[in-house]
């Protein structure tokens, strides 16, 4: 997440919650994405240092949990830049034009210069900040999708041309012999059905043996996933994407929350200020008095009944406003009051943090040093790969 101001309820109903549930189903890396915040906010870099410890604490108040996730900044992890480069050097210019969101930015943003490479580079970075962890999975919306089959495409070519390690036939065959004679057997008919019959249900199979081997090493497992479809070692992962629900959260307005419509209510509010912001906000305006009936439907407070108020709620609001049996002050006070609930658990675990900031920072440079061995073992075998590794 890139650290460019403080987090909304809307960051929260549209990814934290995701994160909050995924740190238990998965091993998961989060990360501060400064290095990104830089391609458009580039000009303006004093924003950047203090929102990075703000956003970190807005994670932890939202219950993501450092003993089961690695919570870690983008820049802390110098190989995410090295691996960004080497990719640069193979990847076509019309590959990263071509992606939606950069015409698509450029049009948002059209107050700001992003002729830079930086920001046309910038989906490759991306890629490379998944490759370098050999990731499986990535939780994104549907706008983000393209991004990962741009990094597939990334990954499929580096293997493509560096996979050719010298002598690989033989230490495929070799990997294969650790197999044991059983698997090792199974492992060669289901390659075999695939290379000479195109049976996709072989390929899997054989996959699946694969990933229940616990006596392989790294390099003997990526070269018998590449010597299944006839290619080379696979140094680089091809990931998926795991397609989040999109958030439902409105704003102040009516609108979807977003900073840029000065429409939000921060994860860690003011109490006071997150009632005065509801209770004033906008209602039908054909309520001008009191005794008026009213249109649920054209109420920005009806939306946030939908995502705070249980059934028997939203039929008073709506019975209530439809006959004019409340006022519209009365039909906000469930809003706030349930509002307020979700942020008092985020406000108590943020305290903890606020209190020693120094607690943030430890677990930060344990996600970095963590997060920085895994990118190293990555990146011992893309410079190996592309002749790099001197000895």
């Amino acid at each position: 997440m890139r650290p460019t101001g403080s987090l909304h309820l809307g960051h929260y109903h549209g990814v934290l919650k995701n994160w909050v549930q995924m740190q238990h189903e998965f091993e998961c890396l989060f990360f501060v994405a400064d290095w990104h915040a830089l391609t458009t906010h580039y000009d303006n870099p004093q924003i950047i240092e203090q929102s990075v410890w703000d956003m970190v604490v807005d994670w932890l108040a939202a219950g993501v949990d450092p003993a089961h996730a690695t919570l870690f900044i983008q820049s802390k992890v110098p190989e995410h830049a090295e691996l960004h480069l080497l990719l640069s050097m193979i990847t076509p210019l019309g590959w990263l034009e071509r992606m939606p969101t950069y015409k698509d930015q450029q049009e948002k943003l059209s107050g700001k210069d992003l002729s830079t490479y930086g920001f046309l580079g910038y989906p490759l970075l991306q890629s490379a900040d998944i490759l370098i962890y050999r990731a499986t999975q990535v939780p994104v919306g549907e706008d983000q999708v393209p991004h990962i089959e741009f990094t597939r495409e990334i990954a499929r070519r580096f293997n493509h041309i560096y996979g050719k390690e010298i002598g690989f036939q033989e230490k495929a065959e070799a990997a294969i012999k650790k197999l044991g004679g059983k698997k090792a057997k199974l492992y060669s008919e289901m390659r075999t059905r695939f290379q000479e019959q195109g049976d996709d249900e072989a390929l899997e199979s054989a996959k699946a043996l694969l990933d229940e081997q616990q006596n392989l090493s790294h390099g003997d497992r990526e070269r018998l996933f590449g010597y299944l479809e006839g290619g080379g070692k696979m140094i680089l992962s091809e990931p998926q994407a795991m397609l989040t629900a999109a958030s439902k959260m409105p704003g102040l307005d009516g609108q979807k929350m977003s900073k840029s419509y000065n429409n939000t209510i921060s994860l860690r509010e003011d109490e006071a200020e997150v009632s005065k912001k509801i209770r004033t906000m906008p209602t039908d305006p054909a309520r001008i008095r009191r005794t008026d009936a009213g249109n649920p439907d054209k109420c920005p407070v009806w939306q946030l009944h939908q995502v705070y108020s249980n059934e028997a709620t939203k039929e008073w609001a709506k019975q209530g406003c439809t006959s004019a049996g409340i006022g519209c002050i009365e039909c906000k006070q469930p809003v706030i009051a349930a509002v307020l609930e979700e942020q008092k658990p985020m406000r108590e675990r943020a305290q903890l943090y606020l209190d020693d900031p120094s607690l943030v920072r430890n677990i930060i440079a344990d996600g970095n040093e963590k997060a920085r061995k895994m990118a190293q073992d990555t990146m011992r075998d893309v410079r190996e790969a592309m002749g790099l590794e001197y000895k």
